[in-house]
């Protein structure tokens, strides 16, 4: 079976996790090309600059950028602030900010060009996960009270604050590349639609449905870059995709493969492809057409946690 992708050079793909190391990984071969050490924590998230020159680790309870292009084990800046574990983080489309989410019960902006706070917004229970609007202008997160929390940054305030289940820890949110809709999945395994209407610049949140995608806890919901499929990673060791015509999410396919929970996922920019983290200690590179794992990266000795992957062409 060939694998279509872009050149070699192109392809950015990184895992990590609970052994302390950021493996940089070649897609095609599986060959682990680069590996950076940390002594002090593990790490919880990753996220490649749009650009591709920046990783941001977020770990507990700093956020780490690094050179991508450089072999140095040394971060470029450490974005210091939260007093708990770093869940979520995220790159402004230009990179001129970065946006976090911690178990401090706070999300924080950062400006880029000095690592300092320029936003700081109150949860009051610790979040969970954080995604940026496509507009570039609010932020959405969720927490461990079952909350989903929008932010206008222009206005500086919380515009929602949404609860469907009460007491049921809200674990990930996705937002549509086209600003069409916001999912969030949550520990009973549910996930939760609503379609984003712009209203004056800020999004107006119109629930369409509620669907059961797991039996037990999801860790993870990411919309494809065409707005076609939802992933969502699960306790129960598969990932589920979904087809979001029409709003129906139907079953489309159910990747096995894992052996514990799959904690992340990335979708390559075409959206024909998956890329997953788990506690088995693998990263799979995944063919949604044929629901088939395609490469396996081993080399990480504890929980793989967390995968980021650009292919995008720039």
């Amino acid at each position: 079976m060939s694998v279509q992708y872009p050149p070699q050079h192109s392809v950015l793909l990184v895992s990590s996790g609970y052994d302390h190391t950021i493996r940089f990984w070649e897609a095609l071969s599986g060959i682990c090309s680069r590996t950076i050490q940390h002594a002090d924590t593990q790490v919880n998230r990753l996220c490649i600059s749009p650009n591709k020159r920046f990783l941001a680790a977020a770990e507990n309870p700093h956020v780490r950028l690094y050179d991508i292009n450089s072999n140095s084990q040394l971060p470029l800046m450490t974005f210091e602030g939260h007093t708990n574990n770093v869940t979520g983080v995220a790159f402004h489309c230009d990179g001129k900010w970065l946006a976090t989410s911690s178990e401090d019960g706070t999300v924080k902006v950062w400006d880029m060009r000095a690592p300092s706070v320029q936003r700081n917004y109150d949860h009051k229970s610790p979040v969970n996960d954080l995604f940026i609007h496509p507009n570039q202008g609010e932020l959405i997160s969720c927490d461990q009270s079952g909350r989903v929390s929008a932010w206008d940054l222009g206005e500086d305030s919380c515009t929602h604050e949404l609860i469907p289940e009460e007491d049921v820890p809200m674990s990930s949110v996705t937002v549509a590349s086209d600003g069409s809709m916001l999912i969030a999945g949550n520990n009973k395994g549910n996930c939760y639609v609503w379609r984003m209407l712009n209203h004056q610049g800020a999004s107006l949140l119109q629930p369409v449905v509620k669907f059961q995608a797991h039996p037990r806890y999801i860790t993870r919901c990411v919309l494809s870059p065409d707005v076609k499929h939802l992933a969502t990673c699960s306790a129960d060791s598969t990932v589920n995709i979904w087809s979001t015509d029409d709003m129906s999410f139907m079953l489309e396919r159910r990747l096995q493969g894992h052996q514990r929970w799959v904690w992340d996922c990335a979708f390559s920019a075409d959206s024909t492809y998956l890329v997953t983290a788990s506690s088995d200690h693998v990263a799979r590179l995944w063919e949604l057409s044929s629901g088939e794992t395609i490469r396996q990266y081993s080399g990480h000795h504890k929980a793989a946690v967390c995968v980021a992957l650009n292919d995008y062409q720039i």
